[in-house]
């Protein structure tokens, strides 16, 4: 179920393994940009952190600056700004910038906050965020539209005849999109304003299952309120690590794997811990990671697909370093070289073309060899043994047994 025109990208985090020296870990992951830059990845999502140790950026828009000035092509967003931290103002000033500052490849991902930790040191009860995440987006996306001046009130935040002296350098805004995990709420605040969606929960057990379900909330809000949800702007978030092999790709993660899930989700957050024995290998065929050769992932990808009941528009990996450096950027080099190619459609030319000279040769070739023969024999030179022969169909002939 091949489409054209798919994206594909990072999401991340980032996830830096407790006790590495943080500013080593920042520069890896703008290198790592970089790199997908270079191998033509669309798309790469900066999260925001504040507690926990693992996910050490804090600033997405400092980062977003930063890539800007050290990549081309790669658009970047923020995966995702916590609304509920910040005075929607300032968020909407801060991307209008970055828009301006990155000649229209910003992007701005939107979600109540991760991490209960964060909020909790900031005095926001987590019952609190989603509801200030909605009243945020709605004075950003009123911000933005820069058509007349904004005054509302909440318990958190008040706007005064505020406007943006500044408009948007993309017209009429730089794409925006709501993060979406298990629940319907990332669906339904999408749909409310017919945003783009980033579905990190497809990477979930579950995930997959849920999908086709999950889209249709969306459609059905974006119906209640006027607006028209894209699938194009759909984004499903999983695990990707790619090797020459299943088996290899599987050996080079499994420790690191084990030490993020370990470390990080089960002793640090709380996560319950899972009863697979096999848990990347399980992954793989429950459709939430894209662990091994070329073909597992597209055969992968084309069931992820399948599962969404008419499609999405790109795939973002979860960035991660459960192989080594080298490992690593070989996976996203690998993935780029066999595996996007089949659903950006750039491939199928090329396969048909050769193709139609193969079923064509003796047509097509045959002739020829005969014109660059005469054109030694014509002024009285020998032929080269590479033109003593002309190509008949599948067979090479001797012109001088032919009789």
């Amino acid at each position: 179920m091949a489409q054209r025109g798919m994206k594909f990208g990072i999401f991340l985090a980032p996830f830096h393994r407790l006790g590495e020296n943080p500013t080593l870990a920042m520069a890896r992951d703008m290198e790592l940009v970089e790199w997908l830059d270079w191998l033509g990845y669309d798309e790469a999502w900066i999260g925001e952190h504040h507690s926990a140790g693992w996910e050490v950026i804090a600033s997405p828009e400092l980062f977003i600056a930063q890539a800007a000035e050290r990549t081309r092509h790669i658009r970047l967003g923020s995966g995702v700004t916590s609304l509920p931290y910040h005075h929607p103002f300032l968020v909407a000033q801060r991307f209008v910038q970055l828009d301006h500052m990155t000649r229209g490849r910003v992007m701005l991902g939107v979600g109540p906050g991760a991490l209960p930790s964060d909020a909790y040191m900031m005095g926001i009860e987590p019952v609190h965020l989603r509801r200030r995440m909605e009243e945020s987006l709605d004075a950003i996306l009123r911000l933005l539209r820069c058509n007349e001046p904004v005054t509302m009130q909440t318990d958190w935040f008040e706007l005064r005849e505020a406007r943006l002296h500044l408009a948007p350098y993309s017209d009429p805004r730089f794409h925006i999109a709501v993060a979406s995990t298990i629940t319907p709420f990332g669906m339904v605040a999408a749909g409310k304003h017919g945003l783009g969606v980033l579905s990190i929960g497809a990477g979930l057990p579950g995930g997959p299952e849920a999908m086709a379900a999950q889209w249709r909330i969306a459609e059905e809000t974006a119906a209640q309120h006027g607006a028209t949800m894209n699938r194009k702007d759909w984004r499903i978030v999983v695990g990707m690590h790619i090797a020459e092999d299943d088996e290899e790709a599987l050996r080079q993660v499994k420790a690191g794997e084990r030490l993020e899930t370990t470390s990080y989700f089960e002793e640090t957050l709380g996560r319950v811990p899972g009863a697979s024995k096999d848990p990347v290998r399980d992954g793989v065929n429950a459709l939430t990671t894209l662990v091994g050769s070329p073909d597992t992932a597209i055969r992968v990808i084309e069931r992820l697909l399948a599962a969404s009941d008419g499609g999405f528009g790109a795939v973002m990996f979860r960035a991660h370093e459960w192989a080594n450096r080298e490992q690593t950027m070989k996976s996203y080099e690998l993935f780029a070289r066999y595996v996007m190619p089949h659903f950006q459609g750039s491939v199928a030319p090329l396969v048909g073309s050769n193709n139609w000279i193969r079923v064509n040769r003796r047509r097509i070739l045959g002739n020829n060899v005969e014109a660059v023969r005469r054109a030694f024999t014509d002024t009285g030179r020998a032929v080269p043994d590479e033109y003593r022969y002309r190509t008949v169909g599948a067979q090479d002939v001797d012109p001088a047994a032919e009789g």
